[in-house]
C-alpha cells in the first residue's frame, strides 16, 4: 500500500506549470527558502529538475545526496522529494 502524502499525490497528478519548489513532497518553507536562495524557486527550473532527470539519469539516491548538499534536507525529506519528482518525470516526460 502506498504511503504517499496528499502533497505528493497532488504534485504528480498534474503538469508542473509554475509550481514553487515548496509544492514538492519533502520540501517545506525552510528548505524551499534555501533552494530559492540558490535560484531554484520553481520546480520547472531546468537546474532543479535536471539533477534528477538528466545529469543523474533518474538515480534517486544521487539526487537525494544532491538535495542534502543543496539545502540541508534530511534523508526522509530527500527520499520523499526524489520519489515525487521521479513519479512526475515518469508521467510527464
Amino acid at each position: 500500500m502506498s504511503t504517499t502524502s496528499r502533497k505528493h499525490r497532488d504534485f504528480v497528478s498534474e503538469p508542473m506549470a509554475e509550481k514553487p519548489v515548496t509544492a514538492l513532497s519533502g520540501i517545506g518553507e525552510a528548505l524551499g527558502k534555501k533552494l530559492e536562495e540558490q535560484g531554484f524557486d520553481k520546480v520547472r527550473n531546468a537546474g532543479f529538475v535536471g539533477p534528477l532527470h538528466t545529469r543523474l539519469r533518474k538515480d534517486q539516491e544521487l539526487f537525494g545526496e544532491w538535495l542534502k548538499d543543496a539545502c540541508g534536507a534530511n534523508s526522509k525529506q530527500a527520499m520523499s522529494c526524489s520519489q515525487c519528482l521521479k513519479e512526475w518525470c515518469d508521467s510527464f516526460l
